[in-house]
């Protein structure tokens, strides 16, 4: 199979994911460039990061159309994580491939230990509960080169209560301004990007991530709840085992 379509193929997923979820995008698209497009991973998130800012921002205004984005909380959020994003993203880029793969592993699976109960009762929004929540999340961003969705969506239900819907829509407000933190302080780094695979795979995301959030308003929260674990269990177990050999 041609590295163009295996691109595409991998785009289409992360972007039904994302837009399905308002998150997972990410933690799919590093391993995907790096097990099947052949990336190193500082490249595969760098890379990462390109797609999901052009593609989280093209979601956002379909969840926003949609009502499902929270925009004081997401702002909170987002506006928490911009200076985490941008120390860790240069501390990144002094570390080698290794310790970046086996710490993407570990956050994975971390995002498993207590996945999003749908169906809380909302909660009032407390300034420092969501500005330290989004510190934490904006520092997984620049470090691991990841939109941050898949620990954005558990904190938004777990943390501040918001129905599983809602907590995709505005997880993907703060993914964009993660993300672009995060890219902004890695421009200038010295790894080589592979255009003629990324633009492929950011095109086939943008398309599907409008089918992705098209599919979440035919399917109950309970259940994009189980997809979204299904997936995060099966990514982490594989950066895992990676990680051990």
């Amino acid at each position: 199979m041609s590295t163009v379509i295996l691109a595409l193929a991998a785009g289409a997923v992360v972007g039904l994911a994302l837009g399905a979820l308002g998150g997972g995008g990410s933690v799919l698209a590093v391993p995907a460039l790096i097990y099947l497009l052949g990336f190193a991973p500082a490249a595969a998130a760098t890379a990462s990061l390109i797609i999901v800012t052009a593609t989280s921002a093209t979601a956002l205004y379909a969840q926003a159309v949609s009502g499902n984005v929270r925009w004081k909380t997401g702002t909170l959020f987002a506006a928490a994580g911009i200076v985490p994003a941008i120390a860790a993203a240069t501390l990144a880029t002094r570390l080698p491939e290794a310790v970046l793969t086996a710490a993407f592993a570990a956050i994975a699976a971390l995002g498993m230990l207590k996945p999003p109960h749908p169906g809380q009762q909302p909660k009032p929004v407390r300034p420092a509960r969501a500005a330290g929540t989004g510190a934490g999340l904006g520092a997984a961003t620049g470090f691991l080169g990841v939109g941050g969705g898949f620990l954005a969506v558990p904190a938004l239900v777990g943390v501040l209560g918001l129905r599983m819907r809602a907590a995709a829509g505005t997880s993907l407000l703060v993914i964009t301004v993660n993300s672009l933190a995060a890219l902004a302080a890695r421009t200038g780094a010295s790894t080589p990007l592979n255009w003629a695979v990324i633009a492929p795979f950011a095109g086939a995301v943008i398309l599907a991530a409008w089918d992705g959030t098209r599919l979440a308003a035919r399917i109950s929260g309970p259940t994009l709840q189980r997809i979204f674990a299904i997936v995060l269990l099966a990514v982490a177990a594989l950066m895992l085992i990676d990680a051990l050999h």
